[in-house]
């Protein structure tokens, strides 16, 4: 059953489309990644499903309420944790939260539950009467996901949740999603621009790219789209007529002194190309990700990031297709 379906969704900022005509169906259960540059329309988005921003043409229901004509409903439904930091370091984290369940309306037998249960699934009980001053950026942010669960939601907002984390925090970080969805079944929609970070979150990827969303699919999906694995062999001599003729072998080129193999699964058919080779003096092997998917799609690297001559290889390659 999808919680969350777009239909042609667009916002326009007089020449500009942040949104172009967006089309997608979220899930429940789901980790649901919208995966894009900054200033890709990733938050206009957001803000749009969240009913504080006013689409201007196209359609969209959360939780089956329409965004335009049930948008109180809409927010019944919905928590979000928003790129910028929004709790008050003068209060606790435990003020934090009663503040903003007395914002909600909770009941006020209903709501210090609910406080402790949220600061428990993000593991911060222990510092709830400490000033959010003293608390480390992770822990912020841990603090923004439970201020948005004080109302139980079906469906958790988290745009650019890990912005800023230093890798061990946005490890952390990453635990406390998994466990949203395990533990409570809960919808999430997550906006990033990590790569590596929407390859372990999400169920599936919305790649978006200048507002349009150029391709929608598994990570795994996404990846085998491009096109196999790479294996660079350096050798005197190889016998590619021979290599060519292995089932898994896809393509075979020459190219900088070293030999190019695109192959399926190179991971379990490695050692069987290896012998077939023969005398090799150096192996590479590189598998697909989601910066070579966004390749194939825009025709440019994400980011304008550059790697090293295997990763130029690849998107060389990539281009070609």
């Amino acid at each position: 059953m999808a919680v969350i379906e777009t239909k042609n969704l667009t916002k326009q900022y007089k020449k500009l489309k942040a949104v172009d005509e967006l089309n997608m169906k979220i899930e429940e259960g789901e980790v649901f990644g919208l995966l894009g540059p900054n200033g890709a329309g990733k938050t206009t988005t957001i803000k749009m499903l969240a009913t504080l921003l006013e689409p201007t043409s196209g359609s969209a229901k959360v939780n089956g309420f329409d965004i335009l004509k049930q948008p109180s409903k809409v927010r019944e439904s919905i928590g979000i944790v928003f790129q910028e930091p929004s709790t008050d370091e003068l209060l606790t984290g435990y003020e934090n939260l009663k503040m903003h369940s007395m914002i909600y309306g909770i009941p006020a037998g209903k709501f210090e539950k609910g406080i402790e249960d949220a600061l428990a699934l993000v593991e911060l009980s222990d510092r709830k009467n400490d000033l959010v001053k003293t608390y480390s950026g992770g822990m912020r942010r841990r603090l923004e996901i439970a201020r948005g669960l004080l109302h139980k939601p079906r469906i958790l907002f988290l745009d650019e949740p890990t912005l800023g984390l230093d890798p061990r925090g946005r490890e952390t970080m990453w635990g406390y999603i998994e466990r949203l969805v395990k533990e409570l079944n809960m919808t999430i929609l997550l906006t990033t621009h990590y790569m590596e970070e929407a390859d372990k979150l999400a169920k599936r990827i919305c790649i978006i790219d200048k507002g349009k969303a150029v391709a929608v699919d598994t990570p795994a999906n996404l990846k085998q789209k491009v096109g196999g694995d790479l294996v660079a062999l350096t050798s005197a001599s190889l016998d590619v007529e021979r290599i060519g003729k292995l089932d898994f072998v896809k393509k075979v080129e020459k190219k900088d002194g070293k030999f190019l193999i695109t192959v399926d699964n190179a991971a379990s058919n490695l050692q069987v190309l290896l012998q077939t080779a023969g005398k090799v003096d150096c192996v590479e092997v590189r598998s697909p990700t989601l910066e070579d998917v966004f390749i194939k799609y825009t025709g440019r690297g994400f980011e304008g990031a550059e790697g090293g001559w295997f990763d130029k290889i690849i998107q060389e390659s990539v281009n070609k297709q």
